[in-house]
């Protein structure tokens, strides 16, 4: 731990911790729909005792390893985006899964067995992607879309020492309760919530590009028992293999 990092615990220690939440805009990614990825998502967190990871584009606040250092209990409150998904996302002409993470000591792990995280393999410049990121979330409920829970994000600020406004692009954000502000008309809901957990936000590592196949079978996978599901995250993993392969393994056809 830097000193920097250390002067830092040690003034949230002596302070009361404010409110934080982590707010993520959710939408079509890798060639998903939304409800296709929730649905994998159940299956991740049933296989691993109420943890997930949910992948994100831009990088954590600097407060979040001395967050996640403290343990503060930090909700996690998923919004649908307001706009239609970038045809980059909605129909991207590659994909990679990642297979590692940095944790909030520097070190880097291997993703547990259940996590699996992919995003398409280009950036928008069309060069391989090199970076990505994703929350690491606990819920004991089941992940399903709900609706009629809003969200006033205009009485939040971006967490920090400058305490910016949410910028329009932010999809992913940490942020702080400002009393200041009056209560305005939400213009979100709140349509899926958990926590954060273990290292809280982490950077992604070691990318694997998928092949056709298994893009093919990535894409037909639905509701998958905890057992078969670790299978079916290591063979994406480890090898490219066949569908028919893959989908006699875990009884799909």
């Amino acid at each position: 731990m830097t000193i920097a990092q250390q002067t830092a615990e040690n003034q949230m220690r002596r302070m009361s911790i404010p409110e934080f939440v982590c707010w993520s805009r959710m939408q079509s990614e890798a060639g998903q729909e939304l409800t296709k990825i929730l649905k994998r998502k159940e299956n991740e967190r049933q296989a691993g005792d109420g943890m997930f990871f949910w992948g994100v584009g831009n990088a954590p606040s600097t407060a979040i390893s001395s967050l996640a250092r403290l343990r503060c209990e930090i909700p996690v409150y998923f919004s649908i985006m307001k706009t239609k998904p970038k045809l980059a996302d909605s129909a991207p002409s590659s994909l990679v899964i990642w297979r590692c993470y940095i944790d909030l000591c520097g070190t880097e792990k291997a993703l547990p067995p259940f996590a699996l995280i992919t995003s398409r393999g280009n950036s928008e410049n069309g060069r391989r992607k090199t970076r990505h990121f994703a929350l690491m979330c606990q819920s004991d409920c089941k992940l399903e879309l709900r609706y009629g829970y809003p969200f006033h994000h205009y009485t939040y600020r971006n967490a920090g020492p400058n305490g910016g406004q949410i910028g329009a692009s932010q999809v992913t954000a940490l942020l702080t309760r400002d009393a200041s502000i009056e209560t305005a008309i939400a213009q979100y809901e709140i349509n899926l919530q958990a926590r954060l957990t273990g290292s809280y936000w982490v950077r992604l590592t070691d990318p694997l590009p998928l092949s056709e196949s298994q893009i093919a079978l990535y894409n037909s996978a639905d509701v998958i028992n905890p057992s078969d599901w670790i299978g079916f995250v290591s063979d994406l993993r480890e090898k490219t293999s066949t569908r028919a392969d893959t989908e006699r393994q875990l009884g799909l056809f």
